[in-house]
């Protein structure tokens, strides 16, 4: 909705692409570490694509992630010593990216989380637990604590239907587009 009013670039995650994650669900200790890397090099790829084709008439570039979620998820689903391998080649790549001018997290709690799982349909995500989910949500809030060179905006949206409802649409462009000081800004909207 945004790329389409501003005529923004627009980095969408392709993770359907990735052939391990099916298996990953089946079999998460053999498979963690491919499908980790398999993620890691696909961002990489279109984030780099994305900095070298930016066009002349946009004055932003939006994305549904961040790089830092490749290490985010890999310090959850990888051993010790496949994490530091991991984290090795990360820090290579991410020395190419700029920081975000802000980073804004949608949360939602658990509950509506598993809600759009189920309607979403995939078959290997099924079995996700709540605790997978909010072990996950744990590891953003950690990292989002210790950001301090830029605002991070954590908006919980468990209650927002913004797709659908023009009002919470407009109060949430508001609230994006407002100047923020660096570090972490919690929102709460409620209807």
């Amino acid at each position: 909705m945004i790329r389409k009013e501003y005529e923004c670039n627009l980095i969408l995650e392709q993770f359907d692409d990735n052939p391990f994650l099916p298996l990953f669900y089946k079999e998460p200790e053999r498979f963690a570490f491919t499908v980790e890397l398999f993620f890691m090099t696909e961002r990489y790829k279109q984030m780099q694509a994305c900095l070298l084709n930016r066009s002349l008439f946009s004055q932003f570039t939006i994305s549904d992630y961040a790089f830092i979620k490749t290490l985010l998820f890999a310090k959850k689903n990888l051993g010790e010593e496949e994490f530091r391998l991991f984290q090795n080649l990360y820090n290579v790549f991410d020395q190419n990216f700029p920081k975000p001018d802000i980073l804004i997290y949608f949360h939602r709690n658990i509950e509506v989380l598993q809600e759009k799982i189920k309607k979403r349909g995939r078959v290997y995500e099924t079995e996700i637990s709540d605790d997978y989910l909010q072990q996950v949500q744990n590891a953003y809030f950690e990292y989002f604590r210790n950001i301090l060179s830029f605002p991070v905006l954590i908006i919980d949206v468990s209650t927002i239907d913004f797709e659908n409802n023009p009002k919470h649409y407009e109060h949430l462009k508001y609230l994006i587009t407002k100047k923020y000081q660096p570090g972490v800004h919690r929102i709460s909207l409620m209807v």
